[in-house]
């Protein structure tokens, strides 16, 4: 299952996740963009709700929910400093890999992700569940953040055309090219122009995943990512719109090939797109 990955510790395949349902030393938890259409219609048996909005972002300012927060959150579904957490998302994976990112940045070490997400365990037809668990309060202490694994706006300018720099815009090649503005599940959601940041590179997300949403093997994604000059010696700068796409290129990039720097550009293309005076490419 794990392919020979630089850190194979950090995924877990269905059956591993099906074998840990009642291990109280194991939390699941699915990861929602919109958890009406997913969570609640039947998930993991004892897997808690992590809603994507409401949950892993700020409720006032566009930004990440706060080290405090963060650290009432896990505390709130029962996460202590040595409960291991089992991350799987809606459909793909993206919103399981933006949390898995979050989580790193505060800290917490022991998060994995389940290989193929919500998706591989509907199609395997495992069993699910509507009960809404609850668990005593954790005590997970949130650590400070870890700068090496974000990047912001001043840093991305400061990063085109440095030769020891690549960015990888991780997004569809119609939103790359500027021919749209957004992808076509989330239309309102697009930034004043269209196209990419100078030079980036497009990789797109679903290019490092199988047909069942598993990772492709290490073999493969070397050539994915070095056959576009993404070399493991490079600072690597991924992003897509809101974030979400990338940390999934992100986990890949890190965590399954082991580049030693990568970064991932959560203002992404949205806050790129809508800047007066930004440089853009199409």
């Amino acid at each position: 299952m794990t392919k020979n990955y630089a850190h194979p510790e950090v995924l877990v395949d269905t059956d591993w996740t099906e074998d840990h349902i009642n291990d109280s030393n194991v939390r699941i938890a699915e990861v929602d963009y919109d958890p009406t259409t997913n969570y609640h219609l039947g998930h993991i048996p004892g897997a808690v709700l992590l809603d994507w909005k409401k949950d892993i972002n700020d409720p006032v300012s566009r930004n990440i929910l706060s080290k405090s927060s963060c650290e009432q959150l896990l505390r709130s579904i029962g996460i202590n400093e040595d409960t291991t957490l089992i991350l799987y998302g809606d459909f793909n994976n993206w919103f399981a890999a933006f949390a898995f990112w979050v989580f790193k940045y505060y800290g917490y070490k022991d998060v994995r992700i389940m290989n193929g997400g919500r998706r591989k365990w509907l199609e395997e037809d495992r069993k699910l569940d509507k009960v809404i668990p609850s668990y005593p309060d954790g005590n997970f202490v949130a650590k400070g953040q870890d700068e090496n694994i974000r990047t912001y706006l001043n840093e991305v300018s400061n990063s085109i055309n440095k030769v020891d720099r690549v960015m990888v815009d991780v997004r569809s090649p119609a939103e790359f090219s500027g021919e749209v503005t957004a992808p076509a599940e989330y239309p309102t959601e697009h930034a004043q122009r269209g196209g990419h940041i100078p030079g980036a590179k497009n990789i797109p997300w679903g290019k490092a995943v199988n047909e069942d949403g598993t990772f492709k093997s290490v073999e493969e994604l070397t050539q994915l990512y070095q056959d576009k000059g993404v070399l493991p010696e490079k600072e690597v700068i991924a992003y897509c719109r809101i974030g979400e796409r990338s940390s999934h290129t992100w986990f890949v990039l890190k965590y399954l090939l082991g580049y030693p720097k990568v970064k991932n550009y959560d203002g992404s293309w949205t806050e790129w797109g809508n800047m007066i005076g930004n440089p853009i490419e199409k």
